[in-house]
């Protein structure tokens, strides 16, 4: 048996962080794609030239980036872990001797000049910068798809929609997430895609969604959009939503987060992909909750390939002819049947409004009684009807290229790098543990969703491109 062991503390010590890293530790391998030295020139306009120093931004970014890789999300825990971990210390810029920011310092900072400057989009786009650069993202194919994430807003905590109509707030007294749910009103991830209102509002966060989605109870969550480049599954875009209607004075109406407004994220993702990176693809995959005419209308003008599902209810059971069966004619506004009959969408003025144009999207076009009467194919037309009606949608050219392209080889090929979405939010879920948000309202959503979608990205540069040491010792 040895000597017992006595700490005793050393009269000179040297240490070193470097030695005591391990050189294929996470972290290290994140550190070589981690560019942070612009953010200070950024914030400059943010920062008074009076007063104490600040705490370094540089060292609150990488602070938060060891908490979302890590699944450390409370900063007050995440104070506690960096001060004790020796990685935490080494990828942080912190000697041994180094003190540790406060966890207030994260809020103050977060509420204030990093949401005034839109900071932490910065490191998410100077990461996506480098993966281009690597040529992991080519632009060509991308892929879109949404998931459903907790918000940190208890479900006994709201009230019927009715109920909000009468409810004044005083805008003094309300919550932050209640105070900046006015100021995303007239954002397009934000904007009304709806009527359709939520049963319940949240108290603590009225911009979330009352939803049950998931096929449980009913809780309220926000939707993060992703848009990914499919060669690698690198994410090119982020986009938070909750869909919001109008707002009277300091009254906050029923409002929720609604799938529908997925089609007005994806276009501001695009749009903002195409002005910063000058990427632009040449298709686009989906699935079918992206298929409504609009959006497809949208991606067909700009050249965009829709590789998304269309759901036709065209077809008929009964053998008779389906509208496949009729010409278009786009000149004459009008179909023609197999038999050379012309069917209209308006023949006279009715008195009838709900006879004449349903100013819906949907245009109705009529063939004439007395041809169909004598028609000799009226069995195989309309057996059961007096004449031939077919209704067709405001984007239905658009339609019709989807159409196509679902019918081709490539078409095929593209769901499959599809799930490559999918996979990406398991792993937000399940490896980095984003079920829940921690911070309140739209801001502190999309503050959220950056800083996971940052990490994601900086994960897959470190396992496509490893440290030549790592390389050698494979």
């Amino acid at each position: 048996m040895g000597p017992r062991q006595e700490a005793q503390p050393a009269l000179f010590c040297e240490f070193s962080l470097e030695d005591h890293v391990p050189p294929d530790y996470l972290l290290r391998s994140i550190d070589r794609f981690v560019d942070l030295s612009g953010i200070r020139a950024y914030l400059a306009d943010f920062y008074s030239h009076a007063g104490r120093p600040s705490v370094d931004p540089e060292l609150l970014i990488r602070m938060l980036l060891v908490g979302y890789c890590f699944g450390i999300r409370s900063e007050r825990r995440l104070c506690e872990k960096v001060h004790l971990n020796l990685a935490y210390r080494w990828f942080c810029r912190l000697d041994l001797s180094d003190r540790v920011p406060d966890h207030s310092t994260f809020s103050k900072n977060r509420h204030g000049r990093f949401r005034d400057s839109e900071l932490l989009r910065h490191p998410f786009e100077t990461t996506l910068a480098r993966c281009i650069d690597e040529g992991l993202v080519s632009g060509q194919r991308m892929a879109v798809d949404a998931s459903l994430i907790e918000a940190d807003a208890n479900k006994q905590n709201s009230s019927p929609k009715e109920d909000w109509d009468a409810r004044q707030i005083n805008p003094a007294d309300a919550p932050r997430a209640v105070r900046e749910y006015p100021d995303v009103l007239d954002q397009a991830a934000f904007g009304a895609a709806s009527e359709v209102q939520p049963k319940f509002t949240s108290h603590s966060d009225p911009a979330s969604l009352c939803t049950a989605a998931r096929k449980g109870p009913a809780f309220f969550g926000y939707s993060d959009n992703y848009l990914i480049d499919t060669d690698h599954g690198v994410i090119v875009d982020v986009e938070g939503e909750a869909e919001q209607k109008t707002i009277r004075g300091i009254v906050f109406p029923p409002n929720g987060s609604i799938r529908q407004a997925e089609a007005g994220s994806t276009k501001t993702m695009l749009r903002r992909v195409k002005a910063r990176f000058d990427r632009h693809p040449e298709r686009l995959i989906a699935d079918t909750a992206y298929g409504t005419g609009p959006m497809r209308g949208w991606l067909v003008d700009r050249k965009i390939a829709p590789h998304i599902p269309v759901i036709d209810k065209s077809g008929r059971n009964d053998g008779t002819w389906t509208r496949a069966d009729f010409e278009w004619d786009a000149e004459n506004d009008q179909y023609i049947c197999p038999e050379g009959h012309e069917l209209k969408q308006v023949r006279r003025n009715y008195s009838d409004p709900t006879r004449g144009p349903t100013g819906k999207g949907t245009a109705r076009y009529r063939a004439l009684k007395e041809v169909c009467q004598a028609c000799p194919s009226k069995a195989m037309c309309c057996p059961n009807a007096d004449a031939r009606k077919i209704t067709r949608e405001e984007h239905e050219d658009a339609r019709q290229v989807a159409r196509q392209i679902a019918r081709t080889d490539q078409y095929v090929i593209s769901m499959k790098p599809r799930k490559k979405v999918e996979r990406l939010f398991a792993h937000l879920k399940r490896i980095l543990g984003l079920n829940r948000l921690r911070l309140r309202g739209p801001c502190g959503a999309n503050d959220e969703f950056l800083l996971a979608a940052t990490v994601q990205n900086l994960r897959k540069l470190a396992k496509i491109l490893p440290a030549p040491q790592q390389l050698g010792k494979a």
